[in-house]
């Protein structure tokens, strides 16, 4: 039977970005779970500890519901982008119950609160800080998805492994060799388009 639920919905597609980022974890060292993959310092743990920190402000503390949870990372004084990566005396286990218990906090907004229940979001300017229960759950949606797929590439680069969730990779099956030699088509593509956009190159 089809759900007609909207909540129903919007909880499916949160649930499928959080459980992609906590897979995008396992089987992976302290190290690569840590390591900046990027010149921005993009991480797999910190990408979880961000996604923790957006759902307790946004579906917490934006309708009323402050989480009892302490986030040092977020208080006066702490270093900039603190919530996009974990020190060392911070878990993984830590930093994913923190994960675990938001998606609780987030749960039971959603469940306590119609959709069209006003907010106030303390971080935005001051006459344009309302927002809908509805508006907030997509825009936490849209975050944890987007970041999903930086785990995605963040692991691809790690250690090659590949896929939306564990069940369900969403990627053909084909060996080494021929995703190689897909990789070589794509390759010889794009230099194909920069030697024609380019007068006189010729490689």
């Amino acid at each position: 039977m089809i759900s007609t639920d909207p909540k129903a919905h919007l909880r499916f597609y949160l649930q499928s970005a959080r459980d992609a980022l906590l897979w995008k974890l396992e089987g992976l060292s302290e190290y690569d779970i840590r390591r900046p993959a990027t010149p921005t310092g993009t991480n797999l743990l910190g990408l979880v500890k961000h996604s923790a920190t957006v759902e307790l402000g946004y579906l917490g503390e934006v309708f009323g519901r402050p989480s009892p949870e302490a986030l040092p990372w977020m208080e006066d004084g702490a270093d900039a982008d603190a919530d996009m990566w974990a020190t060392a005396d911070e878990s993984r286990e830590f930093v994913v119950g923190v994960y675990r218990r938001a998606w609780a906090h987030a749960d039971a907004t959603i469940d306590a609160l119609a959709l069209d229940t006003v907010g106030k979001v303390p971080w935005w300017p001051e006459g344009k800080d309302e927002v809908t229960l509805h508006h907030a759950v997509i825009r936490v949606i849209a975050d944890a998805q987007r970041h999903a797929g930086h785990a995605d590439i963040v692991r691809e680069l790690t250690d090659g492994a590949v896929g939306m969730r564990e069940d369900n990779s969403s990627v053909p099956a084909r060996d080494a060799a021929w995703w190689a030699a897909y990789r070589d088509r794509i390759e010889d593509a794009a230099r194909e388009a920069e030697r024609r956009a380019t007068p006189g190159r010729t490689r």
